[in-house]
């Protein structure tokens, strides 16, 4: 039997998203302030990685455990797998990153990933590039 924990919240878009990083995801509470961050996918989040809830954590730092992201937009999703680690550290009070590498720093929710920003598919972003779509993300451990 498979343990599975799933953590949902809400996302906005945002004109300055491009998610053309061949690397990355990210996630931010905060507002785009220019388009260098091409691997942003969701402004004004919910949440960041501290504020996942502590079993959550504890199951993503099991090592070999699988995590994934579901994007939900307009009745469209898009997911991401990655794996957890035993060196997460959950600490960013603004955002949630996921890497396709083994980079693990205080910003990192899962490494390993099966896809980056630019990976994603093109009409899930051109929704994501209007400031006024909801963003629909579940986390998923297991």
């Amino acid at each position: 039997m498979v343990f599975t924990l799933k953590v949902t919240f809400y996302a906005w878009g945002d004109p300055l998203i491009t998610a053309l990083h061949r690397t990355t995801i990210e996630v931010t509470k905060e507002k785009m302030k220019s388009i260098r961050g091409d691997c942003v996918v969701a402004t004004r989040s919910e949440l960041a990685l501290r504020d996942l809830p502590e079993e959550f954590k504890r199951v993503a730092k099991l090592d070999g455990s699988r995590i994934g992201m579901i994007i939900e937009v307009n009745g469209m999703y898009e997911e991401v797998w990655g794996r957890g680690h035993h060196s997460l550290t959950f600490e960013s009070e603004e955002d949630m990153v996921i890497r396709k590498s083994g980079y693990i720093c205080g910003r990192t929710l899962m490494i390993n990933s099966d896809k980056a920003a630019a990976d994603l598919n093109r009409n899930i972003v051109s929704l994501l590039k209007r400031c006024e779509t909801r963003i629909k993300l579940t986390l998923i451990v297991e």
